[in-house]
């Protein structure tokens, strides 16, 4: 086999694409349809409460026309990341959504089914070993960290998937992995070359967005030669070009040149981007390089219940004393109750339209005319986040300030009522590196035939 054909659905499994950019995409046929379905962009919480970022209904939409789509061709679908974080209830949950999928259409498939999952006991083994360290600018890890986490996860890479592949597995649903491996892992199993494989991965895991204009709910087929790769979008207003797809090399990385990964990392520095035909670009020159093997752990514990007002101010004395406001609010609340301890909560303010993104990293905190102020209370009960969340917003409602003009009110609130409830509270409690010696140890995959009543190998 001289070339693999990649089809990447979407940039994240829910997020949706066009049925006619992905019937472009089957009519060149495909070898493997992919997608990852996960990311820890939206936070701690999806881990730390076993819940998906995406939403069900959407993610049946793209994973049923996917699984019929592969059945048409014969080719495997691939799923990484399942349920957006990759822990066991996210990998059960689709599952579900599998299943649901084989009894609609009379369907009969071999799942391989690849948890994630990292026992508490392995890492602190490992923690006591010395196998496990901090990410840039992390903290060290502690027992307590891990005993805290609801769940603990690894982002496993190609290995597993080469092995469900290599199974026979029509369908494969995956814990936590390392993005580019659910692309990577059919070239791998047909023995071509790492690099130019994860460097596809690469590209293909956020689909269309490396195109111009870029989506990530569109499609994106990758052609892997022994030599090179070809990149192209499926949608004839998209189109690649090297500075998109070299930009997109890029993304989420600190270095240039060195893209690390499970096991090794990509060197870049011979890379090659040139136009291919009138939509695509072809790259070459991507190399791996081995090093000793290394997951990602990932693991969210509870830091308490959350209680949000939101309202918006638009007097400009206001809001030229609104630090100084925000100050005072803080110390009212303080004073106001004075037997809570201040371990028990967090009070956040962030003004929209000053510096809520950045904070102080923010290099222009120049505010307009008006500003969105959300008022946060974390604190460890539900009950006290409400009580400190009401109390600083009707402080912050009537507190005067110097040029004030109006007693009636300071804020103007778009809600009645005006506090939410947004419930649990996680945070990372795991974000650390482990070295292993055996990396699919970790990752065992399990064959079920579905759709036959055969059961569990």
């Amino acid at each position: 086999m001289q070339e693999i054909r990649v089809l990447s659905a979407t940039a994240i499994l829910g997020y949706g694409f066009p049925d006619a950019s992905f019937e472009a995409g089957l009519a060149r046929e495909p070898h493997v349809i992919a997608v990852d379905a996960g990311s820890s962009d939206p936070g701690p919480y999806y881990l730390g409460a076993g819940v998906s970022f995406t939403d069900r209904v959407a993610v049946r939409r793209d994973l049923e026309r996917m699984i019929l789509a592969g059945r048409r061709l014969g080719v495997p679908v691939v799923v990484g990341s399942a349920g957006g974080a990759g822990a066991a209830p996210h990998l059960e949950w689709l599952r579900e959504i599998v299943e649901e999928i084989i009894a609609a259409h009379g369907l009969r498939l071999r799942v391989a089914l690849i948890p994630a999952d990292v026992d508490k006991a392995t890492v602190r083994e490992a923690l006591d070993e010395g196998r496990i360290t901090s990410v840039p600018f992390g903290p060290q890890l502690t027992p307590e960290d891990v005993d805290a986490s609801t769940h603990v996860v690894a982002q496993m890479g190609a290995e597993p998937f080469v092995a469900a592949l290599a199974g026979g597995a029509d369908v494969v649903l995956a814990g936590r992995a390392y993005d580019p491996a659910v692309f990577a892992a059919l070239p791998l199993l047909h023995g071509f070359d790492a690099g130019l494989a994860l460097h596809l991965g690469k590209i293909l895991e956020c689909a269309a967005i490396a195109a111009l204009p870029g989506s990530g709910s569109d499609c994106m087929l990758g052609t892997l030669r022994r030599d090179h790769f070809v990149v192209e979008p499926l949608t004839p207003e998209r189109r690649c070009t090297p500075t998109s797809v070299a930009a997109h090399t890029l993304y989420e990385k600190s270095d240039p040149y060195r893209l690390p990964g499970p096991g090794g990392e990509l060197d870049l520095s011979a890379c090659v981007f040139t136009p291919e035909g009138e939509r695509g670009v072809k790259v070459s020159g991507s190399r791996y390089v081995p090093r000793p093997y290394a997951v990602k752990l990932e693991g969210a514990r509870l830091r308490g219940h959350r209680t949000v007002s939101l309202a918006g101010a638009r007097d400009p004395r206001f809001i030229e004393a609104l630090d100084e406001i925000v100050a005072a609010v803080r110390a009212r609340v303080a004073d106001n109750f004075p037997d809570i301890p201040a371990e028990r909560y967090e009070l956040i303010v962030r003004a929209y339209g000053r510096d809520a993104c950045m904070g102080t990293w923010e290099p222009t905190p120049v505010a307009g005319h008006e500003v969105g102020i959300v008022i946060e209370a974390v604190a460890d009960t539900q009950q006290l986040a409400d009580t400190l969340c009401s109390f600083a917003r009707s402080t912050m409602l009537h507190l005067g300030y110097p040029g004030r003009l109006s007693t009636a009110g300071n804020l103007a609130f778009p809600y009645s009522p005006s506090d939410f409830h947004a419930g649990a509270v996680y945070e990372w409690s795991v974000y650390h590196l482990m070295a292993v010696d055996a990396p699919a140890a970790l990752f065992p995959v399990t064959f079920v035939e579905l759709g036959s009543g055969l059961g569990e190998q």
